[in-house]
């Protein structure tokens, strides 16, 4: 896993010249909430090809996903799922702060050398919503579900939530059939609609656009 960590967080700087928000349709990856004009404007999920970086307006973000933002941590549920995401064989990273205002003043976050957010976290309950339930903390592609009560997520939720097109034939840029696409869960290729895989405990997700890597994470790391 540490490995795993390392080389993303090699990418993720290596790319972030490449990065931009992006354009998008108006599509959500999850079902969503149709009342989320507090948070002001929300950005679309990306039809770009990646990397894409942790997008502006987590919070929004957040209620677009259908969850509801709050100012702190509750852990009475608590589970995390692995994502690694692959485009022609190399990792796609996930970013960190995906679900997080790291603006807020309660949240310690780091950045790397060129700005990019590696690490986020509450040091203290804020003073406004400034956190989803559903969250990334770093580059390691750990998602984490903390919540009041066992509510189990879903992967169209991150997706909504990491502003990322997420459907049936496409993942952001990429579309079947022009380019293969394929999602492993816990080793096995999964089928159906890809926004609606549970984010259980320890659960291995995979996703592979284009040339498969020339190994397939089968289960979630230890």
């Amino acid at each position: 896993m540490a490995l795993r960590a390392t080389v993303i967080c090699v990418l993720a700087v290596a790319a972030l010249a490449g990065c931009g928000s992006g354009g998008g349709d108006k599509s959500s990856s999850a079902g969503g909430n149709d009342d989320c004009s507090q948070y002001g404007s929300i950005p679309s999920a990306r039809t770009t090809k990646a990397p894409w970086p942790a997008p502006e307006n987590p919070m929004g973000l957040t209620c677009k996903a259908g969850l509801v933002p709050e100012k702190a941590e509750f852990l009475q549920y608590h589970v995390h799922a692995h994502l690694d995401v692959f485009v022609n064989g190399k990792p796609v990273f996930v970013p960190a702060g995906i679900g997080i205002d790291v603006d807020n003043p309660a949240v310690q976050s780091e950045k790397g050398p060129n700005g990019i957010v590696i690490g986020a976290g509450l040091t203290q309950e804020c003073d406004q919503p400034c956190i989803s339930p559903l969250h990334t903390h770093d580059l390691s592609g750990l998602l984490h579900t903390e919540t009041k009560t066992p509510s189990p997520n879903q992967l169209g939720q991150f997706f909504t939530e990491w502003a990322v097109r997420l459907t049936n034939d496409c993942i952001g840029g990429y579309c079947k059939p022009a380019v293969p696409i394929k999602i492993y869960v816990d080793g096995k290729v999964a089928t159906g609609d890809p926004a609606q895989i549970e984010l259980s405990n320890l659960r291995e997700i995979a996703i592979l656009i284009g040339t498969p890597p020339a190994t397939i994470p089968m289960e979630f790391p230890r």
